[in-house]
Formats: C-alpha cells, structure tokens, sequence
C-alpha cells in the first residue's frame, strides 16, 4: 500500500475467531473443576490463558456459549446431581462439597436451574 509520499507502508492483518484455543479451553475448564469446591478467579483463568480478564471472558463465551462463571455452576450442579443419587450426603454437605456458599444457596440455584428442590430431585431420581 503506497501513503502520499510513495512510501510503501505494509499492513498485516491478523484476524481473530474470537474464539480460545483448544489448549487455553481445556486449561480453563480443567482448573475450574480442580478448584469446584472452592472457585477460582476469572482473573486466575485468564492469567493461564495469557488473556486480560475481560478479553478471556468474551473469547470463552464465544467458545462454549456460555460465561466461565455460568460453567462453573452447570458442573457443579452437575456433581451435586451425581451425589444426590449416589450417596446419603445432607444437602448442607453436598451445598459445600460442590461450591455453593450454604445449603440455601445451593437450593436456589438448583431450583432456578432444574425446576424443583434437590429433595424432589433425588426423590424422583430414586
């Protein structure tokens, strides 16, 4: 591309997806379930990842169609499903087992997610 003054100038157009690499999706996913019980910062996947906090949270989006933060709570709310029918946990153990803050948070986010209590759920389930 020449400027006004004849000068060639070069232009390099780099296009991004928008998308994570597979490395940075399976290090991302991979250290969420590490740190299920406790949570991990977005910052911390980020850091992984080489990405600002907000660039990896648009790109993980982008990549899995959800948040990192609404991830996180699909698999933790998948294990709690998975102790709900396995084992004779309270509901306050498997509340903290998979993360959630109190045995009332995790009734919330269950119900908003699955319809019904995780009484009801595992009485069905049974």
């Amino acid at each position: 591309m020449n400027n006004a003054n004849g000068i060639v100038i070069a232009t390099v157009s780099i296009q991004s997806t928008g998308r994570l690499k597979p490395w940075q999706v399976t290090t991302a996913k991979q250290m969420m379930l590490d740190h299920l019980d406790i949570g991990i910062s977005v910052t911390a996947l980020a850091a992984a990842c080489g990405l600002s906090r907000s660039h990896f949270s648009r790109m993980f989006k982008s990549s899995t169609q959800v948040s990192p933060q609404q991830w996180l709570r699909e698999q933790r709310l998948m294990k709690s499903k998975a102790l709900l029918e396995a084992s004779t946990m309270m509901l306050a153990e498997i509340a903290l087992e998979c993360g959630f803050y109190d045995q009332p948070h995790f009734c919330r986010a269950f119900m908003k997610s699955e319809g019904i209590t995780p009484q009801a759920w595992q009485q069905h389930a049974a």
